[in-house]
């Protein structure tokens, strides 16, 4: 149950979500796709309500469930971004289509997988893969629930360094538990905990840390260490 949640998403934002499990994290981007409804206040999206503008808007969820022996390629998935019915913006024809997919697949560093089965990508790839998808809608906000929970950690620094370039041109509201290698990139902090409080990275601070997650800040980036793997002695901060 999310309340008192009252912010803002500006043009060319780049905004992380961060919060405990059952904090309200998935539920807060459902609510600005329109997959849900709010008991109470309203939700503008673009002006609009919620659901009215779906093709303006890009949506990564955190589980895409794929048969990974289904024969289909990294440029069918892409491809599978233009057959949303609803969405408002001029006919072009297949091999249009085809030539966005492919430029947009270029553009995210994978135009040499473009007929590489998704079930033989590693993780990092399929992320690329399926926000490829959600950009051929040009949407100016993209949504990503947990992005990099199947990605290992020299992944998942390119990954955001990725975003940070895609956010040249569209918006990114991304949930994340990626606490160190998030802050280095986003421009906003959104700490969700049933309610939300809204700053600046700057203004991350353990104060903040320690209420959203009822621990301390040492707490959360031990843990963070700890479920990325690292050796013992690392965690400890004694030299290897």
């Amino acid at each position: 149950m999310l309340s008192d949640v009252n912010f803002t998403i500006r043009e060319k934002d780049f905004i992380a979500v961060i919060g405990p499990n059952g904090g309200g994290k998935s539920t807060l981007l459902k609510l600005v796709l329109g997959l849900i409804k709010p008991d109470r206040g309203k939700i503008r999206v673009m002006g609009g309500a919620p659901g009215k503008f779906s093709p303006a808007i890009g949506y990564v969820p955190q589980n895409v469930h794929i048969n990974e022996k289904f024969p289909i390629t990294a440029l069918d998935v892409v491809l599978m971004g233009c057959l949303d019915p609803g969405r408002n913006r001029p006919r072009i024809s297949k091999e249009q289509e085809r030539e966005a997919a492919m430029e947009i697949l270029d553009r995210l560093n994978m135009a040499g997988h473009v007929h590489k089965r998704i079930g033989e990508m590693s993780g990092g790839q399929r992320q690329r893969v399926f926000i490829a998808r959600s950009l051929m809608t040009h949407p100016r906000l993209l949504l990503l629930d947990e992005p990099t929970a199947s990605i290992d950690t020299k992944g998942q620094t390119d990954f955001y360094k990725l975003l940070k370039t895609l956010n040249r041109d569209v918006a990114i509201m991304v949930v994340s538990h990626d606490l160190v290698i998030v802050s280095q990139h986003v421009k906003n902090v959104a700490c969700v905990n049933k309610g939300l409080h809204y700053h600046s990275h700057e203004a991350l601070t353990g104060d903040m840390l320690e209420t959203m997650y009822s621990c301390s800040v040492e707490d959360v980036c031990r843990a963070h260490v700890i479920a990325r793997g690292m050796p013992k002695n690392a965690r400890t901060g004694k030299e290897a």
